[in-house]
C-alpha cells in the first residue's frame, strides 16, 4: 500500500488536531471521520481543509477495509467501547486519555489488547513537548544521577468558560481531577523516573465552590507515590484554579537537580547556579498546540516497523492504575498498593 488509511472519530478540538497531523504525514490518508452530527461534521472538514467519507455510525466505519488506523477522540466514556470495537476490527489506534474510568473498564480494555496484535499508542501528548524530549535523555545519559524524589504538578482551572465543562464537571464522564486532566502529570512522573508505582496515597478536595460549583468529584488532589526502586514521587493537579496553566516538574538525583528547563548537573564543573536550556515548556492548548505531529508520526512508524509502542495501552494501564489508586486512597483514607489487575 502506498498510504495507511486512517479514520478519526469525534472531530472536536483533540480530533481536529490529530486529523491536521496525519494530513502532514506522507505515510498517511484520512478516509473516514465519524461524528454524531453529519452536517456538524462537515462543517468541521471545511474548516481543516479535508474531503473524505462523513459517517455517523462508528461501527460502520470500521467495516471500510481501505481504513488501517483510527484515533479516538470521543468523551471519555466511550473510549473503552470504541477501543475494544477498534482493536476486534483489527484496526491500530490512538487512544485519547484517559483509556478508562474504572478498574473494571481499565481490565476489560487490557485483556482486548493483549489477545490483539494491533498497535496502539495513548493519548500522553506530552511525551513529544521539547521539555519531555529534552529532560528524558539528559536523565538517561545520568546528568542528574538517580533519582530518588520527583514531583510533577497540574495546574489547569477548566472553568464554565470552556465548552468542556458541561461534561468534563461529570463523574460519569470527567471521572476525576487526574483522569480529566491530571494525568498528564502522573505519566510524565513515572516517564522521567523510570521506575513502577508500588504504593498510592492521596487526598482531595473540593476547595473553589464558587466557581466550579458544578463539579460532581473534588477537582483537586495531592497524590503521594512510592516506586519498587525507593523513588517517592508527589503529584499536585488542580482543575479548579485561578491562574494560568503550570505544569511544574521538580526531579531530585544524587548527583543533580532538574527544575522544569533548569539544570543543575556534575557534568557541569564549576556550575555556581542552574544553567536555563531555551526549550519549549508545556502548556495549555488554548496557548500554544499540544505536539500532536510527533505522536503521530510516532504512530506510523509504529506501524510500518512493526515496533511497540513506548506508551501503548500496557504502558498507560500503569499510569491508570496510579491515577485510579489515587480516588480510592483519598476516599477511603488509605494507602492504596499496586498493581490494582493483573
Amino acid at each position: 500500500m502506498d498510504k495507511l488509511g486512517v479514520g478519526v472519530v469525534g472531530p472536536g478540538w483533540a480530533g481536529g488536531e490529530h486529523i491536521k497531523a496525519y494530513m502532514n504525514n506522507p505515510n498517511a490518508e484520512v478516509i473516514g471521520i465519524c461524528g454524531r452530527d453529519k452536517d456538524r461534521t462537515r462543517t468541521r472538514m471545511e474548516e481543516i481543509g479535508i474531503k473524505c467519507d462523513v459517517y455517523t455510525d462508528y461501527e460502520k466505519m470500521l467495516k471500510n477495509d481501505d481504513i488501517h488506523v483510527v484515533s479516538i477522540c470521543t468523551p471519555n466514556d466511550l473510549h473503552v467501547s470504541q477501543a475494544i470495537m477498534t482493536a476486534e476490527a483489527g484496526k491500530h489506534f490512538l487512544l485519547e486519555k484517559p483509556i478508562a474510568l474504572n478498574i473494571e473498564e481499565l481490565k476489560k480494555l487490557k485483556d482486548v489488547a493483549d489477545k490483539s496484535d494491533v498497535k496502539t499508542v495513548v493519548g500522553f501528548v506530552l511525551r513529544w513537548n521539547p521539555l519531555f524530549e529534552t529532560l528524558k535523555p539528559l536523565i538517561d545519559d545520568d546528568a542528574i544521577g538517580n533519582i530518588f524524589f520527583g514531583e510533577v504538578d497540574y495546574f489547569h482551572g477548566i472553568g464554565p468558560w470552556y465548552k468542556q465543562y458541561e461534561w468534563n464537571v461529570k463523574k460519569s464522564i470527567g471521572g476525576s481531577t487526574l483522569l480529566s486532566a491530571g494525568c498528564h502529570a502522573v505519566d510524565g512522573l513515572r516517564w522521567f523516573i523510570g521506575q513502577e508505582a508500588v504504593e498510592v496515597t492521596a487526598y482531595s478536595v473540593h476547595g473553589n465552590k464558587n466557581e466550579f460549583k458544578e463539579y460532581e468529584y473534588d477537582p483537586t488532589m495531592v497524590v503521594i507515590i512510592k516506586f519498587d526502586g525507593g523513588a517517592i514521587g508527589k503529584v499536585a493537579s488542580s482543575i479548579e484554579c485561578i491562574q494560568p496553566y503550570v505544569f511544574n516538574i521538580n526531579l531530585v538525583g544524587e548527583k543533580g537537580t532538574i527544575k522544569n528547563n533548569k539544570l543543575y548537573s556534575h557534568k557541569m564543573p564549576g556550575q555556581t547556579d542552574f544553567a536555563t536550556i531555551p526549550t519549549i515548556l508545556p502548556d495549555s492548548g488554548d496557548v500554544t498546540h499540544h505536539p500532536y505531529q510527533g505522536e503521530i508520526d510516532h504512530l506510523i512508524d509504529c506501524i510500518l516497523n512493526d515496533k511497540e509502542s513506548f506508551v501503548n495501552i500496557d504502558n498507560a494501564i500503569e499510569t491508570h492504575e496510579i491515577c485510579l489508586a489515587a480516588e480510592i486512597s483519598a476516599a477511603e483514607g488509605k494507602s492504596v498498593s499496586l498493581p490494582l489487575i493483573c
